[in-house]
């Protein structure tokens, strides 16, 4: 295993490209873009995405990022998915990504190789996250779902932000549809979803939680989340998932 360390600027955008290992793309802060195969998803420093060899993949960040890669050979990958995937990060998978690319050149091999073993034992073990958040490429789109991930409790509806736009109320839903392959509704439940991960994984409590993302009750962001999950939010928060 091997890995890189580099700050993402605002709007910056590696070239797709592809890689002879498998790949983990993470935020230790920040929010990425990674897009895959045609489709784009955005996760924070409680998701990371796993890219099998050979897949094609841009990564990039609207707002900027603390970007980590870890490559992965061969050999050490064989209970890891043939897919691309997103997982959640924990608070020690989120520990020992931070202490493998801390340690300095020339650290104790034996160190590193125990670090790297863990690293690959709670990947093994992550919870997959199957409501990734896709992400639109076209500029308008792009603002609209921007604004919203900004803003999770806006519930303005499609018909002002066609406006807001400069565009038909159909014309903003058949493109949203044709682009992000969800509807305007189904992305907003599962961006606020996405938003429900970093924030608990952040330590916001469910009222928080549920009051940032503008729910009209905890019991409402709870039956959401867990509908979802296949898990409570304090569950999840407490780490107590059970392997994929």
């Amino acid at each position: 295993m091997t890995m890189r360390a580099q700050s993402l600027p605002p709007r910056s955008y590696f070239p797709e490209h592809a890689h002879e290992w498998g790949q983990l793309v993470y935020a230790i802060s920040g929010v990425l873009t990674v897009a895959i195969m045609g489709r784009s998803f955005v996760i924070s420093p409680e998701q990371a995405v796993w890219l099998p060899t050979g897949v094609l993949h841009r990564v990039g960040s609207l707002l900027g990022a603390e970007f980590r890669s870890l490559w992965i050979a061969a050999d050490a990958r064989a209970e890891l998915p043939g897919e691309p995937v997103v997982h959640a990060v924990g608070p020690l998978l989120k520990a020992l990504i931070a202490e493998l690319a801390a340690l300095p050149d020339g650290e104790d091999d034996s160190y590193v190789g125990r670090i790297t073993h863990l690293i690959l034992d709670q990947l093994h073990r992550a919870t997959r996250i199957p409501a990734a958040l896709p992400w639109p490429r076209d500029g308008a789109l792009v603002r609209l779902c921007a604004a919203l991930y900004a803003d999770p409790a806006d519930s303005r509806p499609a018909t002002e932000w066609a406006r807001e736009l400069g565009m038909s109320s159909r014309t903003l839903t058949r493109r949203f549809e044709t682009e992000v392959g969800m509807s305007l509704r189904s992305w907003r439940r599962r961006m606020r979803l996405s938003k429900a991960i970093e924030l608990l994984g952040g330590g916001t409590d469910v009222t928080g939680v549920a009051l940032e993302l503008g729910y009209s009750s905890p019991s409402a962001f709870i039956y959401a989340f867990r509908t979802a999950m296949d898990v409570t939010p304090q569950a999840f928060a407490g780490g107590k998932v059970g392997r994929s």
